[in-house]
């Protein structure tokens, strides 16, 4: 088993335990980030470094809450990496840094850490007890955490649609049905990003934005209000940050006619006067948006028009 293997495997488990409590502050992912940077320095000569994939799939499970059936696949994951007792140590170690990554540790964090550390010391990594997991005790645990939730089976729509990603957790969690097909869902997800892209502009999002991103994906799409303020609500959400701009504009080029396209340059202005006024930086981000899209300047030009002049910064 490989060095890199094992340090993913244990970065997993140790962003699992930050999550114990529900939650985890701005602060506690700053510190986490640190942390994780250096495990591949840690024990291993020469250290290894993590590809930017890689790291996007433990920002998976930074961006939401892990549960505790999450959490056990994470573990038996983990177990299943050790191979030595310098393996032991490694993860021994980290526990200890992770359990003071903020000066305050819970008691549920506590619990947690000490659970995972008598886990770590009952792995047998003996020869003999190598080759009998491999043979019986890996297969019984992988199979027993088959059907645990497991993120990474969605990476893809992870990086190439941020926003359907979000939705599609937020759906399987609360158990909502929106009567879409995933085209359709799709679709929808894109045009709520690219939406929610000019609402983050200035960095605060203010109720009439909302109400406008709901208006223009019943007007655009022609969805019902419930969906409307559903997706409106996750694309705004911090699930749904980090939106990669040409990836998702271009994607929607691709699922849209381009006399859509034209009218969806509107719905993207009516997002940014609805606090009164389009600044020049949501001006311009809506520039870029209709050039990913395939849309000419004139085009661009004939939307900014229609607001009137003193609405707009230029």
């Amino acid at each position: 088993m490989s060095d890199r293997t094992l340090i993913l495997a244990l970065a997993r488990v140790i962003i699992a335990t930050a999550w114990v409590d529900g939650e985890i502050t701005a602060e506690e992912v700053n510190s986490l980030k640190d942390l994780l940077y250096q495990l591949p320095n840690i024990g291993y000569e020469g250290g290894l470094q993590m590809s930017g994939r890689e790291w996007s799939r433990l920002e998976m499970y930074l961006e939401s809450p892990i549960d505790a059936a999450e959490r056990q696949r994470l573990i038996a994951d983990l177990q299943y990496q050790l191979r030595s007792n310098r393996d032991k140590k490694l993860v021994m170690d980290a526990l200890d840094d992770m359990a003071h990554i903020d000066g305050d540790i819970s008691a549920a964090e506590e619990a947690l850490i000490t659970d995972i550390k008598a886990a770590i010391r009952d792995v047998d990594v003996s020869l003999f007890g190598n080759l009998g997991r491999l043979v019986s005790g890996a297969v019984s645990r992988r199979s027993s955490a088959a059907n645990a939730p497991n993120r990474e089976r969605f990476f893809e729509d992870f990086i190439q649609n941020k926003v359907f990603y979000a939705v599609s957790q937020r759906l399987q969690r609360d158990n909502i049905n929106l009567n879409l097909s995933e085209k359709e869902l799709r679709r929808l997800s894109l045009a709520g990003g690219l939406l929610a892209r000019i609402a983050h502009v200035d960095e605060e999002v203010v109720p009439g934005e909302v109400e406008a991103m709901i208006a223009a994906l019943r007007a655009h799409l022609g969805v019902d209000e419930e969906t409307a303020v559903f997706i409106s609500e996750v694309a705004i959400s911090p699930a749904a940050h980090n939106l990669d701009l040409l990836r998702t504009a271009r994607q929607f080029a691709s699922a849209t006619p381009r006399s859509a396209r034209v009218h969806f340059l509107d719905m993207l202005f009516a997002v940014s006067i609805a606090d009164g006024f389009a600044a020049q930086d949501e001006i311009e981000e809506i520039r870029a948006i209709a050039k990913s899209m395939q849309l000419t300047h004139k085009e661009f030009i004939t939307a900014k028009l229609k607001i009137p002049h003193e609405q707009r910064e230029n």
